[in-house]
């Protein structure tokens, strides 16, 4: 899989790639990372990418002119029709199955914006898609690309050394995932559940399941409202 990153700032990347089962990902060669500094396309001698925006305002737009011709040089090296997805507040909300869908795909080409914005004319000549992580803002897309790429990577085959560890994810059932306990026994007086420690396999299994569905309907209701009505369904 195939990963580019248009950024001002490509040396944040470093973090993915340098480092866990991402780095495990790149360093074997399952996954590549491309790295696009729009400063590269600019004929200002200043290598500045963004300008006052028009109509007045507080802070500064990433201008259009570099912005898409890192996209363009991006699609025209890799030429597998990659879609362009722009990491922003206003797209659509990141879940477990858009992560899935990409990995069984050649991988994205991420426009990583900063300031107050991206020219709307590059989204509109340039973006296929736009993703958001949440309900806030962050500085840059750099951050949001990364934490997209990582949920990529462990869907693919070798990067995480269990794969059943990734099927057992939170999500990965329509639940948030159950409680986990290790060594020591007992810790500050809170003991792990004896039930774990019993050896039967099937008590165990039903058991983490009911500690799923309990804290997916307590910590997640829209979650749950959506498991229940699929297994309704199934049934």
């Amino acid at each position: 899989m195939r990963f580019d990153a248009v950024s001002i700032f490509p040396e944040m990347f470093r973090a993915l790639t340098g480092h866990g089962v991402t780095r495990r990902a790149f360093d074997s060669g399952l996954a590549r990372l491309h790295l696009w500094n729009p400063r590269d396309f600019t004929d200002d001698p200043h290598r500045a990418v963004d300008d006052k925006p028009y109509g007045g305002g507080p802070g500064m737009v990433m201008s259009a002119p570099p912005l898409a011709a890192a996209i363009r040089r991006a699609r025209a090296d890799r030429a597998d029709g990659a879609p362009v997805v722009l990491l922003s507040p206003q797209g659509e909300r990141l879940d477990d199955a858009m992560v899935r869908r990409t990995a069984q795909g050649e991988g994205v080409i991420f426009l990583c914006g900063r300031y107050h914005g991206v020219d709307q004319r590059v989204i509109e000549a340039e973006v296929d898609s736009e993703w958001s992580l949440g309900d806030y803002v962050l500085s840059g897309g750099e951050l949001a690309a990364m934490a997209v790429m990582d949920a990529v990577l462990r869907h693919l085959p070798g990067v995480v050394g269990n794969a059943d560890s990734v099927s057992a994810d939170s999500f990965a059932g329509g639940l948030l995932d159950h409680p986990h306990y290790t060594r020591p026994e007992d810790f500050a007086g809170r003991r792990a559940p004896a039930v774990l420690l019993g050896g039967d396999h099937e008590q165990v299994r039903r058991w983490r399941l009911e500690q799923a569905q309990e804290r997916t309907r307590r910590l997640r209701p829209d979650l749950w409202n959506i498991h229940q009505t699929k297994t309704k369904t199934s049934e």
